[in-house]
Parts: C-alpha cells; structure tokens; sequence
C-alpha cells in the first residue's frame, strides 16, 4: 500500500463495528474529517472518492475473536496502518474493556501492535472518556450505568457479561491475564498541574521501561493533559501506536483544537428530519438497549421477537430467516416500523440446548455471534431492500459489524449525532441499493431511552 498524504492524522482500527462509528463520531465532532472502511482501504480509494479527510479507520470484529483469529485479522491491518504514515495509530477497544485472555485479548493486540510498530517505545494505553461515562482511576476502571457510575467489577452488565464478565476493575490486574507486557500507570495525580509538570513525570516513568503505560481519566481537564502528552509522544519520539477507548480522540481533539490544529465545524452536522418508517434490529442483550426497546414499542414501533435457536442453527435459519423477514415486511405495509430483537436484557443466550444444538451442526458455542449477525445482515438486505427505506438502525456492537459487511457497505461517514457513540451515519457501498443509506449503529449501551425514536425522527 502506498503511503498516504501527510494531511492525515490519526488512523485507527475499532474492535467492534458500533466502537468504529463512536470513534467517527468524536473526530467529526472535533473538526477531523474521517471517513470509516470496513476493510483497508488502498491508497487509490482514498484519493479518487476521499481526498482531503484527515483520518480514516477500519471497522472490524476481533472483539469476538480467539487470540489465533486476531493475529490473521489485525497483521493486515496493522499493515496498512503502519503504511499510512499517520502520526497516530490507534487500536480502539471497548470503553468497558470488554475482552478476556480467550475472546477479543486486549493483550494480544498489544503483542501484535508492539511487533508491527516496533518495541522501542512503550505502547500508551487510555480508557476513560468521560463523555461516555467512563472514568480510570488509580488503575481501576469505573462505567456509568443509568445514572449510577460502577466500578466495572460490579457493574450490572458488564460483571455478568454472556461472554466477557469483568471480575476485575484494576485494569492492569485484568491485563496480567492476557500478556506478559509490563504496565506502568500515569495515576491521576500524576496528571495534575500543568502540562509540562505531567510532562515531566511520565518522563520519568518511562525511564523504570514499562512496556505499556494506562493513563488514568477522571474529568475534561486531565483528558485533555493525555492528548497532549500522546501528541508529544507521537511528535517527538514516534510513539505512533496507542491503545484505547474512544477517549484517545477526544483526547486529541481537545489538544489539537486548543493548539490550533483543528477547528471544530459548526456545519458538520444537520438534522435530517424524519422518516415515515424504520427498520430497526437488536442483537443486544444490554439492560438499556432493552428500556430503549420497550419506550421504542411505546412509540409507534411493532415488536417481532427472534429465536436465536433457529436464526443460527443451519437446519432452520433459512426458512426461519424467510418468516422474520415476511412479518417485518407486513409490519411496514401496516406503515409501522419493525423492531427486530434478540433478547430483553441479559439474558445468557448461550443455552445448554443452542450449545448442544450447535456441536451436532459442527459449529463451536462461540461461533453464534457470528451466525446470528450474518443471519439479521442478510435479513436487513432483504428487507431493506425490498422495501426500499432510507434509513435503518442496528444495536449490537458485534451484530452492527456482521450486518454492515453482508450489506456489502465499505465505508461510513458522520450524517448527525444522536447520542454520543452512536451517530446517524452515511453509507458507501458498490451496491446501488445501500450507496447514500442513512444507518444508525450502537452498542448495547450506548444512547438515552428514547434513542430508536429519535433515530427515525432524525433529531
């Protein structure tokens, strides 16, 4: 791959689909242009469709892969981000740390990124983002849930997360489980002061040679002090590659705005307006997508629930597929809008019998968030296509990266915030049938209440 103009910024990849759109989202916010691919882009694509953004990402799944099926997904990758030539490189995970040491291994990528990006340098790692209600401190992570902020070991979804369940806030207690790699921890009174007295101290703890630093997060302030030491790092000793949640581009998008780098664009964003209806899917079995569910039925939605048993099961996902796919399209002939959805809260998915029923069919018990993404992908294709809508929305963070890719979309852009990491966005595709569709993409638990209906309202 070619190396790209030297008017980009920051290249990133996202380990969940709706991760990637949350991390578009605070660029565009902060006057970066970005536009999101769900594979590596080539140089040639860029400058005949996309001339003139200022970061670009890829959109991908190792969230939910085995650390064997991440090092086939992220060596290409990295790659081409490495071929970018952007001064930063990000690895985007899920603010929650959602990852264990045999699904979606933080650890892992830090191996991986640290052999692409070379060794020299310690590998920055930031989580909290305050916007999103996520806060570090002293090393222990700590995440809003409804108005209440949990640490993340006892927080009601993630501590009984189906496939990832925090059992530890310390963050670099959970990644002892996942690698080898020594972290060094920029506590929150180290990020007091001023700019070059944080300067000066994690200067010093470079020196002891940790081979990842975890900046802690508490508030705006010392979010913006980690864009600037991260940026200093990029600039002055080619630290390219950094860990994190969509933190890192808030982060450096307060410090290149108070630097003069970027301006943010007033105009970036309109509202859209309405549609008469919206397709609408869940494969998520956080407790706010459910409220967000249940306000959605209240409000001129009508409710098709899935048996995921038969969506995933070869012997019955066609035929099961082709019911879903008639009841929502006589749910649009009655003009009201179908809402399509797995599970009301968290509930295990993974029952003895859909194991049981999986293992006779060949297929590991893992292999069923990919099933049924692929299943409601090729659902949504039918449907919306049928049907000819405008816009859709997907909830899920892994169902939103399965759906896209059987669409055949390679690339998103910002349409118009809704809620913070889960915009109304833009679609690319070779397909006529989905170039210039509106998608809306969240992760479980992102977005107020009423987020369905204001995605189709397009407030």
């Amino acid at each position: 791959m070619a190396k790209m103009t030297s008017e980009l910024l920051l290249s990133y990849y996202a380990d969940d689909f709706t991760g990637s759109t949350d991390v578009m989202e605070a660029l565009a916010l902060g006057g970066v242009r970005t536009v999101l691919f769900l594979a590596p882009p080539s140089a040639e694509l860029l400058e005949a469709r996309f001339r003139g953004i200022r970061a670009f990402g890829i959109a991908g799944v190792s969230r939910s892969l085995s650390p064997a099926e991440m090092e086939a997904e992220l060596g290409p990758v990295f790659a081409c981000l490495h071929a970018s030539g952007t001064p930063v490189v990000h690895y985007k995970m899920c603010s929650t740390f959602d990852s264990s040491p045999d699904i979606g291994s933080i650890g892992k990528a830090a191996e991986l990124g640290r052999a692409a990006f070379g060794g020299a340098h310690p590998i920055p790692l930031l989580v909290g983002a305050p916007a999103l209600g996520r806060y570090t401190v002293f090393g222990n992570h700590f995440a809003k849930g409804g108005e209440t902020v949990h640490r993340l070991d006892r927080h009601p979804t993630m501590s009984r997360h189906p496939v990832t369940p925090m059992d530890e806030a310390d963050l670099r207690m959970h990644l002892a489980k996942q690698t080898k790699l020594s972290v060094g921890l920029m506590d929150i009174l180290a990020m007091e002061g001023d700019e070059a007295s944080a300067a000066e101290r994690l200067k010093r703890l470079l020196a002891e040679g940790p081979e990842l630093v975890l900046f802690d997060v508490l508030d705006d302030e010392r979010l913006e002090r980690a864009g600037a030491l991260l940026w200093q790092e990029a600039v002055e000793r080619d630290s390219r590659f950094v860990i994190g949640s969509s933190g890192v581009e808030y982060a450096l998008c307060a410090h290149w705005r108070r630097t003069g780098l970027t301006e943010p664009d007033v105009t970036l964003f309109e509202a859209r307006g309405p549609v008469k209806q919206l397709f609408a899917v869940s494969g998520s079995c956080s407790p706010v997508t459910e409220a967000q569910i249940g306000y959605a039925l209240a409000n001129g939605f009508r409710g098709i629930p899935v048996d995921v048993e038969r969506l995933v099961v070869p012997d019955e996902a066609e035929a099961y597929r082709s019911k879903l796919r008639e009841e929502a399209l006589a749910v649009l002939g009655d003009g009201s809008s179908p809402l399509l959805y797995t599970a009301l809260g968290p509930e295990n998915l993974q029952t003895e019998r859909l194991r049981s029923r999986m293992a006779n069919a060949g297929h590991a018990s893992l292999d069923t968030g990919r099933l049924l993404g692929e299943q409601l992908g090729k659902l949504t294709r039918e449907v919306v296509g049928t049907a000819g809508l405008q816009r859709f929305l997907i909830a899920g963070g892994d169902t939103s990266g399965y759906v896209t890719r059987e669409l055949g979309i390679y690339g998103l852009e910002c349409l118009m915030p809704v809620a913070p990491g889960g915009p109304l966005c833009l679609s690319h595709a070779e397909n006529p049938a989905f170039d210039g569709k509106e998608l809306a993409l969240k992760g479980g638990q992102v977005g107020t209440e009423d987020y369905f209906v204001r995605v189709r309202d397009g407030r």
